[in-house]
């Protein structure tokens, strides 16, 4: 059993948003306030500085693919932010859930400024057996979701379709973490599972250590402060 330390990962916990019968208001909800935690929490504006926009180029497209992109926020603002930057920058967003993807398409029609995102409900195993090349692949509090199995596939799917760079941003565990997640949106986000599901991620997310036992070789940890792990790889070794 998982001690109040969180020193072991609570894999067996279950996040609600995740359950097919969740209750679809209360999903709806926690898909529309997704941007906010994610600006607080994710960071992917850091990420995007240090990681991704140095790769694009005004002149040459670059495509990316955001893999269980979920009510597709992430994906919508890294469009807005190569947009605002003059980069060329192509997105493909996909998630195996209609729920997610219903929600993302919406949500993009209200974003009129941006750069078209393309969303399918689909699987990166899928994309693989089509052939499909991206010159980035990223995810979102996508890992720690993940079964062992389904854990190592992602990895080999990215690393395939993947020409220069992949980066799974994921939260790191941690005691504090969950004391401040916990006190911090105690009093927010009403009628969605943002805090519940919140809680339970940081049970069932991995510290650094726990990532680089089970990575393969070439991948690598970077701590992104606070509370977050990037899994990366940089040239998968077929593309090169």
């Amino acid at each position: 059993m998982e001690s109040w330390f969180l020193s072991t990962r609570d894999a067996g916990a279950v996040e609600e948003m995740d359950k097919p019968g969740c209750d679809p208001v209360r999903l709806a909800r926690t898909y529309a306030q997704f941007p906010l935690i994610n600006r607080v929490v994710s960071r992917w504006h850091g990420v995007y500085t240090r990681h991704i926009k140095p790769l694009l180029s005004p002149m040459r497209e670059t495509t990316l693919l955001d893999v269980g992109c979920g009510g597709g926020d992430i994906a919508i603002s890294l469009a807005r932010w190569a947009a605002r930057d003059g980069l060329s920058l192509a997105i493909t967003a996909i998630d195996p859930d209609a729920r997610a993807i219903h929600f993302a398409q919406a949500s993009a029609l209200t974003h009129t400024n941006v750069p078209a995102v393309t969303f399918r409900r689909t699987h990166s195993t899928t994309l693989v057996a089509e052939g499909a090349v991206f010159d980035v692949v990223i995810s979102n509090h996508l890992l720690h979701h993940l079964t062992p199995r389904e854990f190592q596939g992602l990895l080999n799917d990215s690393a395939v379709l993947a020409r220069r760079s992949v980066i799974h941003s994921d939260i790191a565990r941690s005691p504090l973490a969950y004391a401040l997640f916990s006190v911090g949106t105690l009093p927010f986000f009403p009628g969605s599972f943002i805090r519940t599901d919140g809680l339970t991620s940081i049970r069932r997310s991995y510290t650094a250590p726990e990532l680089r036992a089970v990575l393969p070789p070439q991948w690598r940890v970077a701590s992104a402060p606070p509370y977050r792990n990037l899994v990366l790889l940089t040239a998968p070794k077929h593309h090169v």
